[in-house]
């Protein structure tokens, strides 16, 4: 049975799902070197923001096949080492999307009405009305910095709230941003523009600390900024002193560069400042929810399916591998296939997408056919994961090309695989969307389906070839299930491919390239 270690508080539902398929051990007080000495007995870790996956953690985490965050980020999971190892990462990008933007409309009003402050007034005995006026985000413009599932709903109710919107995401059109509500606009507009600004960003190093002493000062004296997001995306020393000195009115701030947040500038501003300790998730809801649903995709990765939300797996989320399973499944087959045919080191890969398949995300594709062509060589090493990586550290050149127009299938996936001694190719198609056939080897029309014991023969067409191979793996009691011969000229060149109910035994293959006529000989093991 599998083991699951969970090093950071879960919700009880999460754990109860992950035990019907693997044993579970929940340790949260493990020190960053104790992770080290016990991850090696684990398939499975899952974490939240308190434990930091290192890379050292990954190197030792011999068995690993997931660690799944119960969150939004994974800034604590040292993704590209997890990549290389072939180890899926995955989040739970919406669990606490509602929670997140909660969070976020209720600094909004706090920092409005000056909410903490006056409740802290009232229970020292005192009543200061005047001293705690506020404003009304009725009519006010409001800044949103990422426009994305949290980003969205806060626009939702804000818009209700009668709040102007404007928007910054390089990554939205402008027909969706006026879906929403929104106007997309610049951000250095934004900055001058709005009343509120709220950032919804992941923490990149295009994102630290974009909001600064220099993006401060374009601001207007009456903005207040809510981050809710991640911690250092802001400048805490800037934005201390831009309080202190009135450059903006006020800030909301849940999350932090260092958690917890130990000596900072932020604790002595004397400007109106609220700070919480990173409760952007932390509602009863949100917490089951992400536990279920990283719970679930750990489950699911270990009983061999697929996560819907790694986050280190290009292209292939649930949707695209449900849409182009049959695909995939042909382009790894056929990576695999030529792979095994060129054998020694490959130099480049041209992977054509040909007829309706050079309509389709080409992405998931290449990835398969990559993971299938290196299988042979690293075995369970590779995977879709790491099979990008792995062969760019081979130095394998990756060419992808389309060609819409239609030859014999309406749609089918051409490999060449390029070593420094000679060039192989294979085409395959899918027969009533599913069926996989391989069409083509070395430019000779074929229709064969892959099946796991192959022999696959390059020979002169002549009287007797198919007789010799067949007697010769009749004496050693080889079963054939079926045989095509592809060939451009009467008595030219040919290629014979055989389905073989049975692996090939040892020395075989020499005797067969012995046979007359034959000029070469293949084992193909699918």
């Amino acid at each position: 049975m599998p083991k699951v270690l969970v090093s950071d508080p879960i919700d009880r539902v999460g754990l109860q799902l992950l035990e019907q398929v693997a044993q579970v051990d929940v340790r949260t007080d493990l020190s960053p070197d104790e992770l080290i000495q016990v991850i090696p007995d684990y398939d499975a870790l899952m974490i939240r923001s308190g434990t930091r996956v290192t890379k050292d953690v990954i190197e030792a985490g011999a068995k690993l096949k997931i660690i799944g965050r119960a969150g939004v980020g994974v800034d604590n999971v040292d993704v590209p080492a997890a990549t290389r190892k072939g180890i899926v990462v995955v989040n739970s990008p919406e669990g606490n999307t509602i929670a997140a933007a909660e969070h976020t409309l209720a600094l909004l009003m706090a920092i409005s009405r000056h909410i903490p402050d006056a409740n802290q007034s009232v229970k020292a005995g005192k009543w200061e009305r005047k001293k705690f006026t506020g404003v009304e985000l009725y009519k006010k413009t409001l800044g949103i910095v990422g426009l994305g599932k949290i980003g969205s709903h806060v626009a939702a109710v804000a818009r209700a709230m009668g709040m102007k919107l404007l928007a910054y995401d390089p990554y939205l059109s402008n027909e969706r941003a006026e879906q929403i509500g929104c106007r997309l606009v610049e951000l250095d507009f934004l900055f001058r523009e709005a009343d509120y600004i709220t950032l919804h960003l992941p923490k990149t190093p295009e994102t630290q600390h974009l909001i600064n002493a220099e993006t401060l000062a374009k601001m207007k004296p009456t903005a207040r900024i809510v981050n809710c997001a991640r911690g250092g995306i802001i400048d805490e020393a800037a934005i201390a002193e831009a309080l202190e000195k009135g450059v903006i009115a006020g800030a909301a701030l849940d999350v932090f560069e260092s958690e917890p947040l130990g000596e900072s500038p932020l604790l002595h501003v004397k400007g109106d400042l609220i700070l919480t300790p990173h409760l952007g998730a932390s509602t009863e809801e949100a917490q089951t929810n992400v536990a279920i649903d990283v719970a679930e995709q750990i489950r699911d990765v270990l009983l061999g399916l697929t996560a819907r939300s790694a986050v280190n797996i290009p292209g292939l989320r649930p949707e695209v591998m449900e849409q182009l399973k049959p695909s995939l499944m042909l382009a790894e087959t056929l990576g695999n296939l030529v792979g095994q045919l060129a054998g020694g080191r490959i130099e480049s890969l041209e992977i054509r997408l040909q007829g309706e398949v050079a309509s389709f995300d080409a992405q998931p594709i290449v990835v398969a056919a990559l993971k299938g062509l290196l299988t042979p060589a690293l075995q369970e090493r590779v995977n879709y994961v790491n099979a990008a990586i792995e062969a760019k550290d081979r130095g394998i050149r990756v060419i992808e090309t389309r060609d819409a127009s239609v030859r014999d299938y309406s749609g089918s996936i051409h490999l060449m695989a390029k070593g420094p001694r000679e060039t192989r190719s294979v085409t395959g198609a899918l027969l009533n969307q599913e069926e996989l056939r391989i069409t083509n080897i070395d430019d000779f029309p074929i229709n064969v389906p892959p099946t796991r014991h192959m022999l696959i023969t390059q020979h002169r067409d002549m009287p007797g070839i198919i007789g010799q191979i067949g007697s010769l793996l009749g004496q050693f009691n080889v079963n054939i299930a079926s045989m095509q011969v592809g060939r451009k000229l009467v008595r030219g060149n040919a290629v014979m491919v055989l389905s073989l109910d049975d692996p090939l035994p040892e020395g075989v293959l020499a005797e067969i390239v012995k046979a007359n006529g034959i000029t070469d000989a293949y084992i193909v093991n699918l």
